[in-house]
């Protein structure tokens, strides 16, 4: 094999791991956008938890 190590990936193997890889993303950037959107409701905006004013209070200057 020209001296080169065998377990080594090729360009064959990347073209063959992207095409199927491929239309997996897609599918889960599809459905995550949909559950992304269904998550927002309007009107409400940041929950101001104790956290929340912890890190107001420590973000003034």
């Amino acid at each position: 094999m020209n001296g080169k190590e065998k377990d080594a990936p090729t360009r064959r193997d990347f073209l063959k791991l992207a095409a199927t890889g491929a239309p997996a993303a897609a599918v889960a950037a599809s459905t995550g956008a949909a559950t992304a959107s269904e998550a927002e409701a309007p009107g409400e905006g940041l929950r101001e938890t104790a956290q929340v004013l912890a890190y107001y209070e420590s973000a003034r200057f």
